[in-house]
């Protein structure tokens, strides 16, 4: 895919510098190839989003006989993922603002994102928090899943996902197997979706070539280090929470996490990374079999801290790039929608990003902007599932103190 869009952005970039009139409709041509990829990745996303968030609700209903541990672990994930949206919302706009693209560039990309987001530039006002409030219920969640409202369609998810924990047991199995063959189909398709996604990707870089110029060389780089710096970050500020709060010694959290880290950075893949999660955890942190025997696999399957920092950075990277400004509660809608669906996210690389496109869609982006930080995404995800391995042992760590256990 990084192969691709480099490809696509040097021919796109010389097809810019040639005066050929027969180029820009040819151009055109690939875009569509890479329009129809995109499309291909947003069919799957509501009927995935929709299984998976049934059967995560409906087994961690079934796992609450753990008692105490699962009832903390859910609120201490949700700090994780809340102040990372938060920490990138006020530290991501110091690099982005660095960012400078020609007016030229930036009006052809302006009206391209209106016209395939379908809102134009004095569009309505967005809703105060009151209306946001009460539009996260949806009165018709079929509506909200055609619009790709993806908030209240995660909250209606949820909310039939603990109705069905109501349900006899046998009639609950069976509805069970139901969503679980949907969302074990849908990454099927998925899988089947990033097969094909260097073609996809090519036709998007070469479109985007062609408009920027050299621009989008720059202006990706820039979003990579950005986002990579971000990460690093939000890596070492996290040494301090398991510290002060998990009451781990540092010397000790550090040598813990290391081995895990190392797995992690090298495979791309928090589950990889899990047995050496396990061992740092019993072995150097000594936390009780409790932890790392439910807490930390929890952790692994449904923890993904590095959402709300990668939709943050991704959207304000891309708002600055196509010229759609974005507002302070447009981003707070954001950080709390990652935030639920971080809990949905299936474990492939670059998943998260998948489920984005809707979401651009919603706040005036075009969703073949996806695409783009797809193509882009093998650097920035090294430093993402490292986050998440962090994040996982951190949170355990505080888990297990108030859980009174000693760390020592």
């Amino acid at each position: 895919m990084l192969f691709a869009l480099v490809i696509g952005l040097a021919l796109g970039a010389g097809a810019a510098a040639l005066p050929n009139p027969w180029l820009a409709p040819a151009v055109r041509g690939f875009e569509a190839v890479g329009t129809l990829w995109i499309n291909a990745i947003r069919m799957t996303v509501v009927p995935l989003v929709v299984a998976l968030v049934i059967t995560g609700v409906v087994s961690t209903a079934d796992t609450r006989r753990v008692g105490r541990l699962g009832a903390l672990a859910v609120p201490v994930f949700l700090v994780f993922l809340l102040t990372g949206g938060v920490f990138t919302l006020l530290v991501a706009p110091l690099s982005l603002d660095l960012l400078v693209i020609s007016p030229e560039v930036a009006a052809t990309l302006r009206s391209g994102a209106a016209a395939a987001a379908g809102a134009a530039a004095g569009g309505p006002q967005m809703p105060g928090l009151v209306q946001r409030l009460v539009e996260m219920v949806p009165a018709n969640p079929v509506k909200a899943a055609a619009d790709g409202a993806m908030l209240p369609l995660v909250v209606f998810t949820v909310l039939l996902g603990l109705a069905l924990t109501r349900l006899a047991p046998a009639r609950r199995e069976s509805l069970m197997g139901v969503f679980q063959g949907i969302a074990e189909a849908m990454l099927v398709l998925v899988h089947w979706v990033l097969k094909v996604a260097p073609i996809g990707i090519f036709g998007l870089a070469l479109a985007l070539g062609f408009r920027m110029g050299a621009a989008a060389v720059g202006a990706l780089l820039h979003y990579v280090l950005t986002l990579s710096a971000v990460l690093l970050v939000y890596i070492l500020a996290l040494y301090p929470v398991a510290v002060l709060v998990g009451r781990a010694p540092l010397r000790t959290f550090a040598g813990a996490a290391a081995p895990a880290q190392a797995v992690a950075f090298s495979s791309r893949s928090s589950l990889a990374a899990l047995p050496a999660m396990i061992a740092g955890a019993t072995d150097r942190l000594k936390l009780p079999p409790s932890v790392t025997g439910f807490a930390l696999p929890l952790a692994v399957s449904v923890f993904r801290v590095n959402v709300p920092i990668a939709w943050v950075v991704g959207v304000l990277f891309l708002g600055k790039l196509y010229g759609v400004p974005l507002d302070v509660g447009q981003m707070g809608g954001l950080i709390l929608t990652s935030t639920l669906i971080s809990f949905s996210v299936p474990g492939i690389p670059s998943a998260s990003l998948f489920l984005l496109a809707p979401v651009l869609v919603h706040l005036g982006l075009p969703p073949e902007g996806v695409g783009i930080l797809i193509a882009v995404d093998a650097i920035p995800d090294l430093f993402k599932t490292m986050a998440n391995v962090t994040a996982h042992l951190t949170a355990v760590t505080i888990l297990a103190r108030y859980q009174g256990a000693p760390v020592s």
